[in-house]
């Protein structure tokens, strides 16, 4: 092991517990972070072995400042682990990023409260349905999307003509996996919506194209990875200048067609209640790289289902359909380089969820709640059962950031 990327988790967490929110220490049940494998430090008290060997292999690659460290929703993903945060210097991996750059949340406060609402929503599956397309692929043009998109700048990339339809089509459009459309309420009963979605096609086929041109430089310069999916793009080079301003342009992309896709959700409720105004909104990613300074050094700091949770950063940690979300502020624990989850995280693989769960389960954890209940065969693989415990996950997570609110689902709305 590098003697400059050991850690010592009593030295760390004693070190983030005096500086975090100045005098207050973190109160003695608040789980320590524990050193896994060399430069891997963990936050999950549920954690399979392929995962930490996953998260091993990055923490080993000489160009990694400091420790790897894994959120406590951290499960195996392509090449870098799902829920890990990863600082590099004069490199950076851009499947570690992955292939949905900028995915991330968003929740808006409203002033309306739970005795506002009808009996049921089911009024506003149709409007979510038709003014927030969902699904593999699918898009739809409102020529009023043009303005917004001239706003983000072009990608390095010079796109083909059907790549241009695609960014303007998927523009405000959901996606399909676990991207979603909520309403809920919070402990107050005030009403939030709440939404999961990223950069859509272009944003996966921009990632993909730099993802192989990593791959075939290792092959060029004879480098051989512990696995193929960590290829690496040099700083200084053209290739690495190309990743950078595709995936700054994917994530601006991202962020404004969350933007656009709450303000109408925003729109289609506050239709169907008969009124309703916005309070606040938390738009946040959590696939994403960006330059910061940790440990008194410049890196690339690499979140793969991860939140920026510096002091006083808001964030959104959904669970699972069926579970609860929460709203939070970060409290800035240097040992996660200001980090924290980004939801439950995944314990069964989707055909694993298929094959072991059915959709009279998933109609009964949903309960009372208006969701796609005519899709629930197609939705099974995102079945509470198939993720690991929220409210676990939060409880090992409590040096990292702060509840503001608790969030119950009222109605969701799957891609």
């Amino acid at each position: 092991m590098n003697p400059k990327n050991q850690y010592n988790p009593r030295t760390m967490t004693a070190y983030a517990a005096t500086t975090v929110r100045g005098t207050h220490p973190f109160r003695s049940e608040t789980p320590m972070p524990k050193q896994v494998a060399p430069n891997l430090i963990s936050w999950a008290s549920d954690i399979e072995p392929g995962t930490i060997e996953q998260a091993a292999r990055a923490a080993r690659l000489p160009f990694v400042e400091g420790h790897v460290a894994l959120m406590p929703d951290a499960h195996v993903g392509m090449g870098a682990t799902v829920g890990s945060v990863i600082p590099t210097r004069g490199a950076i991996i851009p499947s570690a990023v992955g292939v949905d750059i900028g995915c991330g949340m968003i929740a808006t406060e409203t002033d309306l409260t739970a005795a506002d609402l009808p009996d049921d929503l089911s009024a506003l599956m149709p409007l979510v349905e038709q003014l927030i397309p969902a699904g593999v692929g699918k898009g739809h043009h409102d020529p009023a999307v043009d303005e917004a998109l001239g706003a983000l700048g072009t990608p390095h990339t010079d796109l083909t003509v059907r790549q241009e339809k695609t960014v303007a089509s998927q523009f405000g459009t959901l996606g399909s996996g676990n991207h979603f459309v909520e309403v809920c309420l919070d402990e107050r009963d005030r009403v939030w919506t709440v939404l999961h979605s990223g950069s859509r096609g272009i944003g996966n086929q921009l990632a993909t194209r730099h993802i192989g041109e990593a791959k075939k430089l290792m092959a060029q310069y004879f480098i051989t990875l512990a696995d193929p999916d960590l290829a690496y793009l040099v700083q200084g080079t053209p290739q690495f200048t190309a990743y950078i301003s595709d995936m700054l342009w994917s994530q601006r992309y991202a962020m404004e067609s969350r933007a656009r896709m709450d303000r109408v959700l925003s729109q289609a409720l506050f239709g169907v209640v008969g009124k309703g105004e916005r309070v606040k909104t938390v738009n946040c990613h959590h696939n994403f790289t960006q330059q910061e300074k940790h440990r008194g050094k410049d890196v690339w700091l690499t979140r793969k289902g991860a939140i920026k949770a510096d002091v006083g950063d808001e964030g959104v940690i959904p669970g699972s359909m069926g579970t609860r979300s929460y709203i939070v502020t970060g409290l800035g624990n240097p040992a996660s380089y200001n980090s924290c989850s980004h939801g439950a995280g995944r314990r069964m693989s989707r055909t694993q969820a298929r094959r072991e769960l059915t959709a009279a389960s998933l109609a009964e954890a949903m309960g009372d709640r208006t969701w796609n209940a005519d899709r629930a065969g197609a939705l099974v693989d995102e079945h509470p059962q198939a993720y690991k415990s929220i409210d676990q996950v939060m409880d090992d997570q409590k040096d990292l950031v702060a509840v503001q609110h608790t969030l119950r689902q009222i109605f969701n709305y799957k891609g």
